[in-house]
């Protein structure tokens, strides 16, 4: 794996920074374009990013830090994760420090870009009942009584938050995009999920059929990529923020290259099940500066057994 010292990673990071990165381009750019005419997405980035989803209260009112308030966040974060992974080290935090590219500088205070707070909107009752009922049918199961409880990452199935819709995870944040003029690959090193995005205008099949990442259906929007996901997998809709979801959820993708470096993504949420209104995040993603690597999530997982034969050794002992 190729390493770069964290004080180097930190430089790097800092002398990115700039005003670019706020949120537009000064000028219109006009993109490569592939041999049907439509802008070339093609190659391998990264969304990886110290912006959080949520507005932080310490930035409350504000959607722009300034650039000396973006860069003393930044180092604040590191100095966070320096100061945890000296007393307690996780592995996330060590591979963290072997990526090969910085955290992306942002000036945003939030990915959420509506609504205008920065924060989620707050969810409906029907799903503050499910989430009770989830809740109350886990009391009494015990974290590993089965292979079930576990989480869908800890199983090598999916990873949540590379999604749709895709937040940067803890590590390997990176993509390919592959693209023709039927279809768009979407890449992820994580989990090595590949998501297949029709552009032919084919039907998408009826709600009976349902799927973790949902089935996509995407079009040209001008010079953005527009992609519509629905038919999700009622209930458990890769987990973490989509827990609550069902067949209700709709996700509205956007992608549109800004300049040679940066290619914007944004979503919009649509849940009236789950959400009291929906809501929308924005990211830069930057080139990554290298290909992504072979994720071999099941030839090394072996926690999850680990931790099963651990919990039915302590039961015979007791």
């Amino acid at each position: 794996m190729r390493r770069r010292s964290l004080p180097a990673l930190l430089a790097a990071t800092l002398v990115l920074l700039s005003a670019a990165a706020i949120d537009g381009q000064s000028a219109k750019w006009n993109p490569p374009r592939t041999a049907d005419g439509h802008p070339d997405l093609q190659g391998y980035w990264t969304n990886d990013s110290y912006t959080p989803l949520e507005r932080p209260d310490e930035a409350k009112g504000k959607e722009f830090f300034t650039p000396e308030e973006s860069k003393a966040f930044l180092k604040s974060r590191i100095d966070r994760l320096l100061g945890q992974s000296s007393q307690d080290i996780h592995y996330d935090d060590a591979l963290w420090q072997a990526e090969t590219y910085g955290k992306q500088p942002n000036l945003r205070t939030s990915i959420i870009s509506d609504p205008p707070d920065g924060k989620l909107p707050p969810l409906t009752a029907a799903a503050r009942q499910r989430e009770a009922a989830r809740l109350e049918a886990r009391k009494g199961t015990g974290a590993a009584d089965n292979v079930q409880v576990r989480t869908l990452a800890e199983r090598c199935i999916a990873w949540g938050n590379v999604g749709p819709p895709m937040l940067p995870p803890a590590y390997n944040a990176n993509f390919q995009i592959l693209q023709s003029p039927d279809q768009v690959a979407l890449r992820h090193e994580m989990m090595h999920d590949v998501r297949l995005i029709a552009l032919d205008g084919r039907q998408v099949p009826g709600s009976a059929v349902q799927q973790l990442a949902g089935i996509a259906r995407g079009r040209w929007e001008g010079d953005t990529l527009v992609v519509d996901t629905t038919n999700f997998h009622a209930g458990n809709a890769m987990g973490g923020l989509f827990r609550q979801s069902d067949d209700h959820l709709h996700l509205t993708e956007r992608f549109t290259r800004v300049s040679a470096d940066t290619l914007r993504y944004q979503f919009t949420v649509d849940d009236p099940t789950v959400w009291t209104r929906p809501w929308t995040a924005m990211i830069d993603w930057k080139p990554s500066g290298g290909e992504i690597y072979e994720y071999a999530c099941h030839e090394g997982n072996y926690s999850l057994p680990n931790m099963l034969t651990g919990a039915r050794a302590e039961e015979l002992r007791n």
